[in-house]
């Protein structure tokens, strides 16, 4: 593959679903440690931050697979031994291995972004917690409660702030801007879901509180640029930041391949990040691409064959499963740019 890569066909398929009735989108690709081509589209511009969901959730596992590196964290390590008070409700010998697997068997563990971003509050809501099945034994989407034991983890361990922690140990240092914990008043406008259906989002899902707690499960805030920035740093590590054997097996050893129960599909899951169909196969049928789709169709990926990395983020569709198809569409034909 030339560096110069051919990023018309995803141009035209994104300019195809404004005209059809999509607000906004933003497109970007990297290769080669860099991004090589990013467009907005609709009433986004190339500044537009999206909230993106659930595709937080690689960047602060990444952020553990930091201290993994460092030596400070071992994942075969019950969270009880380190996090004083979790191991109420039978959880004493869940490990860091099984919250990261999402095997951990609490997916429905409830944690507002307000307990959450206190640490005295979030410690007492996770030591409530129950099980809703023996750890190990199935895995589970755990929309939100496997994250902010990572977040605990991490600020336990490394003495500070997770969102601080991931902004200098990792976002900082291959040059993106401050991702999690950003307070309201500094996050502008942000493009999530459906203008029409904002209000309604805002008291029922509060997206602007999970930003500004920095919610690490979902509470990311970036551009379609960052997050294939990102991406490629997990792909050729520029900077140095992680430990080759730790990077490779986050990104490339599937520990979990029990059945995901919603997907129909075995779950594919590496210490943080899902390798191959998943998700209903959100990024086509490669066997070692690996990402994390969000909420609203977000999407991003790597392609470990062809060193390609793409982020398609969305606005202006509320339809649960539209999004999802655009953006497997989207993902399509990335994949071909490395063909």
């Amino acid at each position: 593959m030339s560096a110069r890569i051919d990023c018309s066909a995803l141009a035209e398929a994104a300019e195809a679903e404004i005209r059809a009735g999509l607000t906004a989108c933003q497109l970007a690709v990297g290769y080669r440690g860099e991004v090589v081509w990013r467009r907005a589209f609709g009433s986004a511009d190339d500044d537009t931050r999206f909230w993106v969901a659930s595709a937080t959730k690689p960047i602060v596992s990444a952020a553990v697979w930091l201290l993994i590196g460092d030596g400070k964290l071992d994942v075969s390590c019950r969270v009880a031994d380190i996090l004083p008070g979790f191991g109420a409700n039978g959880k004493q010998d869940v490990t860091v291995e099984q919250v990261m697997l999402m095997t951990a068997g609490f997916p429905d563990a409830p944690m507002t972004p307000e307990d959450g971003a206190d640490p005295t509050r979030r410690i007492a809501q996770m030591a409530e917690w129950t099980l809703e099945t023996e750890p190990g034994s199935a895995y589970a989407y755990h929309p939100m409660s496997a994250h902010w034991v990572l977040a605990a983890l991490i600020e336990r361990i490394a003495g500070q702030d997770h969102c601080d922690f991931v902004e200098q140990r990792l976002t900082g240092p291959i040059g993106l801007p401050r991702v999690l914990g950003i307070p309201r008043e500094a996050q502008g406008v942000v493009a999530q879901l459906s203008p029409a259906a904002d209000e309604a989002t805002r008291s029922a899902y509060d997206y602007a509180a999970k930003i500004a707690a920095g919610e690490p499960g979902g509470g990311g805030l970036m551009r379609a640029a960052d997050l294939a920035l990102f991406y490629q740093t997990l792909l050729h590590d520029p900077a140095g930041l992680f430990d080759p054997a730790v990077l490779a097996d986050g990104t490339g050893h599937v520990r979990c391949t029990l059945p995901d129960p919603q997907m129909g599909l075995p779950a594919n899951r590496t210490l943080g990040v899902v390798v191959g169909p998943g998700f209903g196969a959100t990024w086509g049928e490669s066997p070692t691409a690996f990402g994390w789709p969000g909420a609203g169709g977000q999407i991003a990926f790597a392609e470990p064959a062809t060193g390609i990395s793409v982020a398609f983020l969305q606005m202006g569709d509320t339809d649960p499963v539209r999004p999802f198809v655009r953006g497997r569409r989207i993902s399509q034909l990335a994949l071909q740019l490395g063909a």
